[in-house]
Formats: structure tokens, C-alpha cells, sequence
């Protein structure tokens, strides 16, 4: 695959560094991620994957854009008022960059579909809301082999990890099960500064473009965490553990299963 001159133009900045390149640009034009949720964490990694150039995304929401949603998903205008969101995100991609094909796929995540979606990609980035499904992604990119990154806002707080598959400690290994109902606020109800959602989606949108293109190092093995109030930023170093449930020595989740969606934040 050779760089049309428009290409070596939208994408010069890239370019010029060396440890992207020309090599590195066209790995992300023949990529393909998967952003599951179009809302605070999934608005900016989005709209940095298609500025990049990554060759396709698929958007996963089935929610409809509502007014008090504006404050944080910047992907989302007040024109786009009661609009699936994935339509409405789909729009603002194509508008940056109208080579990256946008796939959008109207639904919920759940035990019966993921495993079909997921392996359609080559990284799954975690923008969602609820534990169930962010257990539920752990799972099936661990049994599927599919890298992805964890994030999760509340608050002024953000926390983000990537794992990869079989090498590195999973969600699991640092969270072993869901809390139980009710023990953590979700952003309705604890709030969660606007700004915040663009700080650790920028950071998860950095983590999948440095896994295409082999730039740098990953957030793997740890778990980043900060806090917006002060800008102090902790990284936890994590191990795999070998009693993992999915994806220790003698795992116990061997299929998908699902759970109540429990809305959550951290």
C-alpha cells in the first residue's frame, strides 16, 4: 500500500515521527478498533482514531442522545437531540475524515453477540458505564485474544489499563467480581467533571494507536489512575494472577454469561 499525496498531507504529522512513519500510517489505515459506548469516554477516542486514520471503526451504543449528555460526549451536538448515537457519531467522523468507514453497530453488548463482534476487530477500547459490561469485555477479549483497554470516570477521578490477552493481567486479576448492587455511585449520581472524560479518553485513544503502529510503551501490567482536583496521577504496577478466573491457570469462566447491568464509574 502506497500514501496518496492527500494522505502524505492529512497525515504529515505522523509521519514525521520516527517511531510512526510512513510504515506506522498505513498500519493504522488497514486497523481496525472497536469503541463500545459513543458517550464521555468514547466522544474523544473516536474523533482522535478517525483524525489518525485508522482504517475502520466500529461504534457500539444504543442509547439516543439526550441533552444532559452534551456537558461531557463532545461528539454529540444539541442538533443531534434524541438521534442514536452512533448515527450522530457516525456523521462527525465521516465529516473529519471521510476515508475511515465507520461501522455502527445499534445495540447492547451482551453474552449472545459479542463474541461475533469482537473478533471482527484488532482492539476493543472499553468506554462504557456499567460493570456488567465491563466484565463482560474483559471475558470475551480474554477468551477471544482480542487486546483492549479499561477505562472508567467519576467524579474528578479516571483509571485506565490495556491488557493483552494471555500475556499481561486482565481486569480480573486487579477487580476479581462486580461490587455489590448499589456500593458504587454511578455519574448520575455522583456527577463527573465534563473535562475529565477527555482526559483518559485522549489516553485510551493513545493506547490504541501505540498498539497499531508499535509506538512507544503500553499501559499494561498496571493500572493509571488520577485525579483532575490536584492532577496527581498514580500508576499501580499489576501482575497476572495465577488463580485469575478467566485467565489463570485453571480458569472457571470457560463461556460468556451475563449479568445485571449495574451502572457504575471507577
Amino acid at each position: 500500500m502506497n500514501l496518496t499525496d492527500e494522505q502524505m498531507d492529512r497525515y504529515s504529522r505522523h509521519l514525521i515521527l520516527k517511531e510512526v512513519g510512513p510504515e506506522g500510517q498505513i498500519k493504522l489505515l488497514q486497523s481496525r478498533v472497536l469503541v463500545v459506548g459513543t458517550g464521555g469516554l468514547g466522544s474523544p477516542v473516536s474523533l482522535y482514531l478517525a483524525a489518525a486514520g485508522v482504517g475502520t471503526i466500529g461504534l457500539v451504543d444504543a442509547d439516543v442522545v439526550d441533552i444532559s449528555n452534551l456537558q461531557r460526549q463532545i461528539i454529540h451536538t444539541t442538533a443531534d437531540l434524541n438521534r442514536p448515537k452512533v448515527e450522530s457519531a457516525e456523521a462527525k467522523l465521516k465529516a473529519i475524515n471521510p476515508e475511515v468507514k465507520v461501522e455502527p453497530w445499534l445495540l447492547y453488548l451482551d453474552a449472545s453477540n459479542i463474541d461475533n463482534i469482537i473478533r471482527q476487530y484488532d482492539f476493543v477500547i472499553d468506554g462504557t458505564d456499567n460493570f456488567a459490561t465491563k466484565f463482560l469485555i474483559n471475558d470475551a477479549c480474554v477468551l477471544a485474544g482480542i487486546p483492549f483497554s479499561h477505562g472508567g470516570i467519576l467524579r474528578f477521578d479516571g483509571q485506565t489499563m490495556t491488557v493483552l490477552p494471555g500475556r499481561t493481567a486482565c481486569y480480573r486479576c486487579c477487580f476479581h467480581e462486580p461490587p455489590p448492587a448499589k456500593s458504587v455511585p454511578s455519574c448520575s449520581q455522583a456527577g463527573v467533571l465534563g473535562a475529565v472524560a477527555g482526559m483518559l479518553g485522549t489516553i485510551q485513544a493513545a493506547e490504541a494507536l501505540k498498539f497499531i503502529t508499535g509506538a512507544g510503551t503500553l499501559l499494561t501490567d498496571s493500572l493509571l489512575s488520577f485525579d483532575a482536583k490536584t492532577m496527581n496521577f498514580r500508576r499501580i504496577i499489576l501482575r497476572k494472577r495465577p488463580d485469575c478466573p478467566v485467565c489463570g491457570e485453571n480458569p472457571t469462566i470457560i463461556e460468556l454469561t451475563d449479568s445485571e447491568r449495574e451502572a457504575c464509574g471507577m
